[in-house]
């Protein structure tokens, strides 16, 4: 019954309405589409916010709560990844390359998906430690060194350092870590002072987002010739192994259950800011449209709708057990 209540209150949440919104815009050809700088610009916003409250937060955060989360989201950079080339290559039947790329994308993780996964779970009465943008920042590169590392080792011809270099400098990476650092130095009086911008307007920006996601996604979907039934099956089933996953091993590192459940929703994710820049430049043959296809048009939605109150719902089963 908690699960089901939970579903409808996410799917009837104003973000995921706008999601669909977005979406349904594409299948009526309407023109409801935010132009490119002010979709850069919310993008930056929702990185950079998220940094700063994860990065204030911090300052209170006890290093050893951190400890074990780390260690986990770690190992999940390595585990996921290779997972998923091998099913890429043994499932699937994927080309090295597009395996690569494939493993990249779900290696690496959804910013957006974490925040509507944050969002949720607070609205749930769950609130995950505030730490977890860290966590984010520690899972947004691992996965596609590792993916790209696979590749080369396969026999293919990733080209990992330039590739390496261009996450580390590109614009998610540097936000994140960049508003980590500054909302760990700010004082409580100076955070406050920006706290009505980063902090009290994010969830209507947010949504605004979403809207145009909503029909990024659909366009994808209805562009890409890439996605055969089974891998649009594979974008429907690996978040929800990941995700559970994810939760368990949230659980056992010592998250809450609303921080399992956000953990578990990033393990669940794929990433389609900067694992398509960085397969862009190191595979270049990689078929773009498969990989960010089942990323932001499959498993990115299915996360949205189905999976973070499906998370959240086990991680407050498990947690009570």
């Amino acid at each position: 019954m908690e699960s089901l209540q939970l579903a409808v209150e996410n799917l009837t949440s104003p973000p995921v309405l706008a999601f669909v919104l977005g979406a349904l815009a594409v299948v009526l050809r309407s023109d409801l589409r935010l132009p490119d700088p002010i979709h850069t610009w919310l993008a930056t916003y929702l990185l950079l916010a998220i940094g700063l409250k994860g990065g204030h937060a911090l300052r209170a955060a006890d290093p050893g709560d951190l400890a074990l989360p780390a260690v986990a989201t770690l190992a999940a950079g390595v585990v996921v990844p290779v997972l998923v080339f091998w099913a890429g290559r043994r499932l699937l039947r994927l080309r090295l390359e597009d395996a690569g790329s494939l493993a990249t994308h779900f290696g690496s993780v959804s910013v957006v998906t974490f925040t509507a996964a944050v969002t949720f779970a607070v609205a749930a009465g769950s609130e995950p430690e505030a730490f977890m943008a860290t966590l984010v920042a520690l899972l947004e590169v691992p996965g596609i060194i590792v993916a790209l590392l696979l590749v080369s080792i396969a026999g293919g011809s990733a080209g990992w350092r330039e590739a390496l270099r261009e996450v580390l400098t590109g614009r998610s990476v540097l936000l994140l870590v960049g508003g980590l650092v500054i909302g760990a130095l700010a004082t409580d009086q100076a955070f406050a002072r920006v706290e009505p911008f980063f902090v009290v307007m994010f969830p209507g920006l947010l949504t605004l987002f979403l809207l145009d996601m909503g029909a990024t996604a659909a366009t994808q979907l209805r562009s890409s010739r890439s996605l055969t039934p089974p891998v649009v099956a594979f974008g429907l089933i690996a978040p929800v192994v990941f995700g559970l996953a994810g939760v368990a091993v949230g659980l056992l590192a010592g998250l809450s259950s609303g921080g399992a459940a956000v953990f578990g929703a990033m393990t669940a994710s794929a990433s389609y800011i900067a694992a398509p820049a960085a397969t862009r430049i190191a595979l270049p043959d990689a078929d773009a449209g498969l990989s960010l296809g089942v990323a932001l048009g499959v498993t990115f939605p299915f996360n949205l709708a189905v999976g973070i109150p499906l998370f959240l719902a086990v991680a407050r089963g498990l947690g009570a057990g």
